[in-house]
């Protein structure tokens, strides 16, 4: 897979955002601080961003190429949550499943690739 260290690097710095702007209620137990709304989407924006201009697989396998374009789901989905944290400001509940679920996906898809490219490497 090419690598980008920019690229790589602004979305690591992006989910490490988005983690502390998730843990930040929790740390002050108030939803009501803007602080945290900002940083998470600074976060989810910066992860977007990074994820785009990784670099993709550039191999025969099409598996490979699906499973390497999913990071950029899971940041998507960091997005929509951040839009949501502005949106309805009383209630993190949105917020909370839509991180949750590109968690999910990211997590899935790093176990596949790296299933996938165990496998490659094989045959």
């Amino acid at each position: 897979m090419k690598q980008n260290s920019w690229a790589d690097f602004l979305a690591t710095l992006g989910l490490l955002l988005v983690m502390a702007g998730l843990s930040m209620p929790s740390i002050s137990h108030s939803i009501h601080s803007d602080l945290f709304r900002y940083v998470y989407a600074s976060g989810a924006v910066m992860s977007l961003v990074g994820r785009i201009f990784s670099g993709q697989y550039q191999g025969a396998d099409l598996r490979l190429k699906r499973l390497s374009r999913m990071p950029v789901w899971s940041s998507l989905f960091y997005c929509t949550a951040a839009f949501f944290v502005f949106y309805d400001r009383t209630s993190l509940r949105d917020f909370i499943a839509l991180t949750l679920a590109g968690a999910a996906i990211q997590i899935v898809s790093s176990v596949m690739i790296a299933m996938a490219l165990h496998k490659n490497k094989a045959n």
